[in-house]
């Protein structure tokens, strides 16, 4: 589908766009990378612009010519971090999304697909994609939920108004992998433990008692996804997960066998520890032909090799929690 193709990837330089950068390059597509990233960590054979998505001109330059945009250009930050900072989750990921999606719309895009979030949904033990609008997005996840559930609105209403119905929305689970956020102060939980273990912390202490469930999917996959979504799933809204529940017991399990000297784990059961259970239905994402196929334990493992070997790039991606929002 994309041979011979310009193709835009925001957040290019990601945990995401970096993988799916490379597969479109496989495909033989001309790709334009933008981030706010460290060239350092674009592709060779890509297109790399660092722009400031926040401002309208630069979107219509990185879609300027583009046969399809895949919109992954977003703010990455843990549970904690999203409350102590909520507008630097909202303000960035609500604006980016307005703005790319008229961008593309402006400059004529052929397709676009728009980068949404497990945190749109309400807690549930399983998320179904048509579920969203008749409940509210989880507490633990109310303004980065809410903005991007606003970008999905906007994919509704240019459909309605303009008939743009060149657009596939994805809503990927609890993804980890290479390139990940492993900042100390709001890694998610994968990169975090990973880090902290790598690191040699002992005892390992572990919010919570090791039980509530997750659907954990690994970049790459979600990288494969986007591109079957784009190719077959236009107009359409998918979930792109595992659909299989892994307890934080077993996530730890899953970095602790891939240490030589293993830590003594402690479960603070005082801290907070999220829902339960949080899982997609994957249904119509295997109607179209996609599946999960990296395992957590060789999907652990690769990101670990990969944290001990890349310490000194850990700071060439840009954080807007020490970085500040650029304007």
């Amino acid at each position: 589908m994309f041979k011979g193709k310009k193709v835009l990837v925001t957040g290019g330089t990601g945990m995401i766009g970096i993988p799916l950068v490379r597969m479109l390059i496989e495909q033989g597509a001309r790709v334009r990378s933008v981030s706010l990233d460290d060239a350092s960590r674009s592709h060779p054979d890509a297109e790399f612009l660092r722009l400031n998505l926040m401002q309208m001109d630069n979107c219509l330059k990185a879609c300027e010519g583009m046969d399809f945009v895949f919109h992954l250009a977003g703010i990455k930050g843990s549970p904690a971090m999203t409350a102590a900072k909520p507008a630097s989750f909202f303000v960035p990921t609500l604006t980016f999304s307005l703005n790319m999606m008229e961008a593309a719309r402006q400059q004529r895009a052929g397709g676009y697909l728009f980068t949404s979030s497990i945190g749109v949904y309400a807690p549930a033990e399983r998320f179904r994609e048509d579920d969203v609008w008749s409940s509210f997005p989880s507490k633990n996840d109310w303004f980065a939920g809410w903005a991007k559930r606003m970008g999905e609105l906007q994919a509704q209403a240019y459909a309605i108004e303009y008939g743009w119905k060149n657009i596939v929305i994805v809503r990927p689970a609890n993804v980890y992998g290479p390139y990940d956020n492993f900042d100390a102060a709001n890694a998610m939980v994968i990169p975090s433990l990973i880090r902290r273990a790598l690191d040699g912390e002992d005892p390992l202490v572990i919010w919570g008692d090791g039980s509530p469930l997750r659907d954990f999917i690994h970049a790459r996959d979600v990288a494969r996804g986007m591109l079957i979504a784009a190719e077959r799933g236009t107009g359409q809204t998918l979930n792109l997960g595992s659909g299989k529940g892994t307890s934080i017991k077993q996530v730890s399990e899953a970095i602790t066998v891939n240490l030589e000297r293993k830590p003594k784990i402690v479960w603070d059961k005082s801290k907070p520890m999220g829902d339960q259970i949080r899982l997609m239905d994957v249904t119509r994402a295997q109607n179209l032909g996609f599946c999960a196929s990296i395992t957590l334990q060789e999907g652990i493992r690769e990101t670990m090799d990969w944290y001990r070997s890349n310490k000194d790039r850990l700071h060439d991606r840009y954080n807007v929690f020490t970085d500040g929002v650029v304007t």
